[in-house]
């Protein structure tokens, strides 16, 4: 039995690729998940550097450039990694590995062979694979798509016939879209979508907002037909709500702050204004 769309905590399921090579894998954690996939022997997985929580001693580990997992010159340039770590089992017995996901994320399998062996995802969704699983970081060269922020023209494109394992914030919701259905998402919310599924992207306001940031202020216009996973709580919405918690109690408590900035600017400009009457001089 193939593997589902997405899975629900502590419940074990079983991939079986289309060489009949049955590989069982479960899904343990509420919020903060690891994935537990067993590994015969000569079998192995490929993740993401970093993921790796736990694995048996017979399970061999190493750092290296995985050429089916492509990468491109977007991706290095944006300061993201180009290695995979690939665990293996050469053993004669059984061995299991636990890959964690890197936040306060869910972990959904993706039965590549169900989505036509193509599937588009948020930037940095991959986690971990089984079989034949590429990875490409891809570029959207439609300019009404183009979306301030990396997230915006990086793009991962997960193709094959194998398994992945993708990464989602909050609550997943799965939207099966019919022929000419119409469905809004913030595009921070979007995890994956398959191929055949047309994006348009609408600002909800002026453009020097959308530019300078904002709360749903780019939304993505989906037509269907496909399947679209959704996220509640994007990592960057996550990480800015921590961000505005922690810095802005710190400035209300600390009305010298300002006084501070004030100073700060006021000297810059005696500065400035003295050199440009020397240099007149």
């Amino acid at each position: 039995m193939a593997a589902p769309f997405f899975s629900t905590p502590f419940q074990p399921y079983v991939y079986q690729s289309q060489q009949d090579v049955m590989i069982p894998f479960q899904i343990l954690g509420g919020e903060a998940q690891i994935v537990q996939i067993m590994l015969k022997p000569q079998e192995k997985v490929i993740a993401k550097p970093g993921s790796m929580c736990f694995m048996s001693g017979s399970i061999e580990m190493e750092n290296t450039y995985v050429p089916e997992n492509e990468v491109g010159m977007w991706q290095w340039l944006f300061g993201k990694s180009i290695t995979s770590i690939a665990l293996r089992n050469p053993g004669p017995s059984d061995g299991f590995v636990g890959i964690a996901a890197p936040s306060l994320a869910r972990i959904l399998p993706i039965d590549l062979a169900m989505f036509a062996g193509e599937l588009l995802c948020q930037p940095d969704a991959f986690l971990c694979s089984i079989n034949d699983v590429k990875v490409n970081n891809t570029v959207d060269q439609r300019p009404r798509n183009v979306v301030t922020g990396v997230e915006g023209f990086l793009r991962q494109k997960l193709s094959g016939q194998g398994l992945a394992f993708i990464i989602a914030g909050g609550s997943v919701v799965q939207k099966n879209l019919e022929v000419g259905e119409v469905l809004a998402v913030d595009v921070s919310c979007i995890v994956a979508l398959t191929a055949s599924i047309d994006v348009q992207i609408k600002y909800n306001g002026p453009m020097r907002r959308a530019v300078f940031g904002g709360d749903n202020l780019v939304t993505g216009i989906l037509t269907g037909p496909g399947i679209v996973f959704i996220q509640s709580l994007p990592f960057h919405r996550f990480s800015q709500r921590i961000a505005r918690a922690v810095t802005y109690p710190n400035m209300r408590e600390n009305p010298k702050f300002f006084v501070q900035i004030a100073i700060f600017f006021f000297l810059a400009y005696v500065v400035i204004v003295s050199s440009l009457i020397l240099t007149d001089v």
